[in-house]
């Protein structure tokens, strides 16, 4: 591990961890501070549990920590109350604060690459031209899954979720939030894909999943 590497990661997870005490300890509205912090939750202990076999490449954490903190953030005011979607909203003139828009963009641009990474080091997809259509599909489909959560809670928490939806009375909310995060799949992968396949080639494991087979002819025709 380079030095640059073995200082930044501590300091990324630094980072999150305070940001996720400070605003847990701050919030006036916990319920939605743990939905919305729920994935920083899970994924935490994740990464640290499996590290030392699977190592993510630099570009990868410093994604989840910026998505991580998006999302702390946004669990804080609740998403439709953020003062920086405040600020947005009254300098570009908008009928809402736009602060989810950009959450559900990096819904899509940061799963890409995590996606990405796990299907080039574990799976036979390293240089197949479906690499990138079955990315986007899986951001898609884990948005989609979201909608489904947002949904299910709203059924069991009623009304006390209603920050959780921050639909902010749009009935078109869902089909923006799934677009969104299929444009921040498709951004990602035409913006960073050069340089995280550089640092998949200097990890440990680089090859160690089975190339696509391609298709021979027969050497011999057996009679």
């Amino acid at each position: 591990m380079s030095p640059a590497r073995r200082v930044l990661l501590p300091v990324l997870l630094g980072v999150v961890l305070v940001a996720f005490v400070v605003t847990g300890a701050a919030t006036g509205d916990r319920l939605t501070w743990l939905l919305e912090t729920f994935w920083v939750i899970l994924a935490i202990p994740l990464i640290l549990l499996t590290w030392r076999r699977f190592p993510l490449t630099t570009l990868l954490c410093c994604l989840l920590a910026v998505h991580a903190l998006i999302l702390i953030y946004g669990g804080m005011y609740t998403y439709a109350r953020t003062p920086l979607g405040n600020w947005v909203r009254d300098a570009l003139d908008l009928s809402r604060n736009p602060y989810d828009r950009l959450g559900h963009f990096v819904q899509g641009f940061v799963p890409a690459i995590l996606v990405r990474e796990l299907l080039v080091r574990l799976s036979p997809l390293k240089g197949s031209r479906w690499l990138a259509p079955l990315v986007v599909c899986a951001c898609l489909a884990f948005s989609s899954f979201f909608e489904m959560l947002e949904w299910w809670g709203s059924l069991i928490g009623g009304s006390a979720t209603e920050d959780f939806l921050a639909t902010q009375g749009d009935k078109w909310d869902t089909q923006w939030d799934m677009f969104l995060a299929g444009v921040g799949a498709i951004t990602s992968l035409l913006l960073l894909s050069r340089p995280h396949d550089r640092q998949l080639a200097a990890l440990p494991d680089a090859g160690s999943a089975a190339p696509v087979e391609q298709p021979t002819p027969a050497a011999s025709v057996r009679g």
